[in-house]
């Protein structure tokens, strides 16, 4: 099969590469780009480990083609911090101490981004439906969803709300 050239805008960085028209965005962000805190894990769309940001939008990049994201805007778990440190959610789901292996943990972070630019107090029951869509077999979801709600308090102060 012959390659695609793809432009995107990645982490906020104009990107090119080359991907094969079958190839999912995940193959493409971990082998072809080099940018793997996307995790692979069923790579059919049930655990939500590899979920990211699709202009702006909440996506399982295994079931979006690399080909595409041509044009779009595209922010894995790397995008979210920058020179001045950690995303605030990134920051309190470690100050909480829910990560344990961490696998699931970029895309449940990336999800919980998602929610919060939507809803800024969402209530414990939108928490828990809008992360169902992320497995985790170490922590529980107990403390996941204490850290989600503390974010929402700390993002609101940020914005003034």
């Amino acid at each position: 099969m012959s390659k695609k050239k793809v432009s995107a805008k990645i982490n906020g960085q104009p990107v090119e590469f080359l991907c094969e028209p079958r190839q999912s965005l995940l193959e493409c962000l971990r082998d072809v780009i080099g940018i793997t805190g996307t995790k692979e894990s069923c790579n059919d769309g049930n655990c939500g480990a590899c979920s990211v940001l699709l202009n702006g939008r909440l996506v399982n990049s295994c079931l979006v083609f690399g080909v595409e994201v041509e044009g779009r805007e595209i922010t894995t778990i790397e995008g979210l911090a920058d020179w001045q440190g950690l995303h605030p959610i990134q920051q309190i789901f470690l100050d909480r101490n829910v990560v344990q292996c961490g696998y699931c943990i970029p895309g449940i972070i990336i999800a919980t981004k998602a929610l919060l630019d939507r809803e800024a107090n969402p209530s414990e029951e939108r928490i828990r439906s809008w992360l169902s869509g992320n497995l985790c077999r170490c922590t529980g979801y107990d403390k996941i969803v204490g850290a989600v709600k503390e974010a929402a308090v700390i993002l609101a102060k940020e914005k003034g709300v």
